[in-house]
């Protein structure tokens, strides 16, 4: 059974507004408990009341002292920060609620659009349209052409792109049949060829016994003379 929604408003029955000030002044209190263990915050509760001589406080007299006084210690501007009265409590509710009925109001009206623009292409007349309609008609129907387009040029650019990997992908499998299904090896470039000479060069340092060369060249060593020692003993480098 759901429970009936409270009026707040002031009760003006004597027995009845007490009875609902013990039960609320309980929970109350069991919520700023609830709020302090699980948070591991500061917090204080301090209540006056017509039906008792002396306020209700919590924690405690010195737990309360704790928390004012630490209160006060602040500066004014920032004691002020957060603290709302009544007054400006209501006003930010209404500015809130105000909010978000100008959201929902603006909803209601795309969703209104929307299904006038749909209606039209299924031949519905717009001969009870105002000019306002109009122009949020065609506000509409212009994004969804922004849209559209944008789709499109989406779709083109995936378009290229799987066509120029199938253009290298052909290229690639040709390559390959002109080589009798073979992969192609790629040949060693300059600074490979320059890695192998150098180490092979340390190793005939290390064991001058073996025989010095490289596979049928000449030892070669960096910045030599004439083109017996050069680095690249052949005629295109002097």
């Amino acid at each position: 059974m759901t429970r009936k929604k409270v009026k707040l408003a002031y009760i003006t029955d004597d027995s009845t507004r007490k009875a609902t000030f013990k039960k609320r002044k309980k929970g109350l209190m069991k919520k700023v408990s609830e709020l302090s263990t699980l948070c591991g915050i500061d917090a204080c509760a301090i209540l006056y009341s017509p039906y008792d001589s002396q306020p209700e406080v919590w924690p405690s007299p010195l737990g309360v002292k704790c928390v004012v006084t630490r209160f006060k210690k602040m500066p004014e501007m920032e004691q002020s920060k957060k603290m709302v009265n009544q007054e400006s409590f209501l006003r930010q509710r209404v500015a809130k609620g105000n909010e978000q009925l100008k959201k929902q109001r603006k909803d209601n009206r795309e969703k209104e659009i929307t299904q006038v623009m749909f209606q039209s292409l299924t031949g519905k007349g717009l001969e009870t349209l105002n000019i306002v309609d109009f122009f949020d008609l065609g506000w509409m129907i212009d994004q969804n052409l922004k849209e559209i387009n944008k789709r499109i040029e989406s779709l083109k650019k995936e378009a290229q792109s799987l066509a120029a990997a199938a253009a290298t992908a052909a290229a690639a499998g040709q390559l390959i049949i002109k080589n009798g299904g073979k992969v192609p090896e790629e040949k060693p470039t300059f600074d490979t060829m320059d890695a192998i000479q150098g180490q092979q060069w340390f190793v005939d340092l290390v064991n001058p016994n073996e025989q010095i060369g490289f596979s049928g060249y000449d030892m070669m060593l960096p910045f030599g003379d004439a083109n017996q020692n050069a680095l690249w003993p052949n005629g295109f480098f002097p």
